[in-house]
């Protein structure tokens, strides 16, 4: 993301600004700039005297101008940062008064998290004139498995396109929880390696041969030996392979075999762009095309639909996920 980086660089250059109001869905990038702040600005021996943490909760925005207003001990400045401020939100625009005449010497940091400011209001335009607004957007699924390639290539490693799609699939586009589940590889594995799905198994507890990556692999194949095999260790995991992941995965994945067939171009290229899917996979939806007609494809969607909504016990209560799974294979096959 290109905005976090020209932050960073500002930072980096001690191009210091007296408010960081930090908003947004994607918590990460608020907790990354948060953190990068708390680090450079101040060195070691400064922090002890000039470092606060202030949790929305617990505070009021009259205590937070107090604290800001503070001279900074033995320093340039001080660094205060209140996490969880959304639950300032009713008054948050009492801070509009102290963002419009900031203390030069301070460094008030807002942690805005799942939250934006209204951009009619006065604090909104204040910070803007005076400070650092940023919005943090949660990424689409699509753009996740890129996220996670440059990230590990900024650590000094590289990911396979398998294995990070199996990250996706287990994780999401929670950017947080995959950092997490990333360092502890970055702990274990040899800078300069290529991390596998091999990897992911035996230090995350991802299963490399029975996921939902694999079980629509195998779908897409007309495998349903290998399929059947998938759905009955997720029938034994049900914690680890939640039904309506799999489901919505599913759904996915042929809307995009749809989406192909209405395709002029069939081209990787122009496939990957027009599905959001990485080159790497063009073969797979290729090799599922041939399998499934339009037809087929649109009585499935159908039924998968159906399926989503007795999972969620909608028409049907009580029935077990794991006879649901089975009803899924049907449907397919």
């Amino acid at each position: 993301m290109e905005e976090v980086k020209n932050i960073i660089n500002s930072i980096k250059n001690r191009e210091f600004k007296p408010i960081y109001f930090l908003m947004g869905e994607e918590p990460y990038y608020i907790d990354r700039i948060a953190e990068y702040l708390a680090d450079k600005v101040l060195d070691e021996a400064e922090r002890g005297f000039n470092l606060m943490t202030i949790y929305g909760r617990d505070t009021s925005i009259d205590d937070i101008v107090s604290n800001a207003k503070r001279f900074p001990m033995m320093a340039e400045h001080q660094v205060v940062i209140v996490k969880e401020a959304q639950s300032l939100s009713r008054t948050i625009e009492q801070l509009v008064k102290y963002v419009e005449n900031p203390q030069p010497t301070t460094i008030l940091v807002i942690c805005y998290k799942y939250k934006k400011l209204d951009k009619r209001k006065k604090l909104y335009k204040a910070v803007r004139a005076n400070g650092v607004l940023f919005e943090s957007k949660k990424l689409y699924d699509n753009q996740v498995a890129d996220w996670i390639r440059r990230f590990t290539k900024g650590k000094g490693y590289s990911i396979s396109p398998k294995s990070a799609a199996l990250l996706v699939d287990y994780l999401g586009n929670d950017l947080s929880k995959i950092n997490n589940e990333m360092e502890k590889l970055f702990l274990v594995i040899e800078k300069q390696t290529e991390i596998t799905p091999a990897h992911i198994e035996k230090h995350i507890g991802i299963s490399k041969d029975f996921n939902n990556f694999e079980l629509k692999k195998a779908i897409g194949e007309k495998d349903a030996l290998k399929a059947s095999r998938i759905v009955n260790y997720f029938s034994q995991n049900p914690k680890e392979n939640p039904f309506l992941v799999t489901i919505s995965l599913l759904n996915n994945f042929f809307v995009q075999l749809l989406l192909y067939h209405g395709m002029a171009d069939h081209s990787p290229r122009s496939v990957a762009q027009k599905l959001g899917i990485n080159p790497y996979f063009v073969g797979e939806y290729q090799s599922a095309a041939r399998n499934y007609s339009m037809k087929e494809i649109s009585a499935i969607i159908s039924n998968l639909r159906e399926l989503d909504m007795k999972g969620k016990g909608v028409g049907s209560q009580n029935v077990p996920h794991s006879d649901l799974l089975k009803e899924l294979l049907a449907a397919i096959f």
